[in-house]
């Protein structure tokens, strides 16, 4: 287990297992669900695929949103690639702004749980209709991931012609 965690670089570790690790703590904590796993090899992939859900949520849901709000400004990406071959420390500064995207949204996601646990009781959802509903949300927030990378993709190719 430790030549696994060994292999995980930062960015993985603080932008999508620690986040995994503190929801699941978290979760059980505020909302009652219970996710700890006994398996610790089991444990560590569940609280990475939560952690990169966070992530992903943090990435194509809450930065648009910070955008819009005028909370956030970007500039151009082609400026940010230009300036990412200047500056090495660059990329450091989008992992520390990126770790604390997602943290927020790793405490903004508690309180959407909370608040779905109290609407699922009023509501009297059935177990499967739950699990289906969260299962409709992940497949969104990884489709807008999808989307979000292949434009990356495409105007990265477009900054380095």
């Amino acid at each position: 287990m430790n030549d696994l965690l060994n292999k995980i670089s930062s960015y993985n570790l603080f932008n999508n297992l620690l986040p995994g690790v503190l929801f699941v703590i978290l979760l059980d904590f505020f909302v009652g669900y219970k996710m700890i796993q006994e398996n610790q090899i089991l444990g560590i992939f569940l609280y990475y695929f939560i952690g990169l859900t966070i992530s992903r949520v943090s990435s194509t849901i809450i930065e648009p949103i910070l955008k819009f709000l005028n909370i956030i400004k970007f500039r151009d990406y082609k400026s940010f690639v230009e300036a990412q071959k200047r500056d090495s420390k660059l990329e450091v500064l989008v992992e520390v702004s990126n770790k604390f995207r997602v943290l927020f949204t790793m405490l903004f996601l508690l309180l959407i749980s909370k608040f779905y646990y109290y609407l699922s009781q009023f509501l009297k959802l059935s177990e499967n209709t739950e699990k289906y509903l969260l299962l409709l949300c992940i497949g969104t927030v990884y489709l807008l991931a999808f989307r979000k990378q292949t434009n990356y993709i495409t105007k990265r190719i477009d900054a380095n012609k």
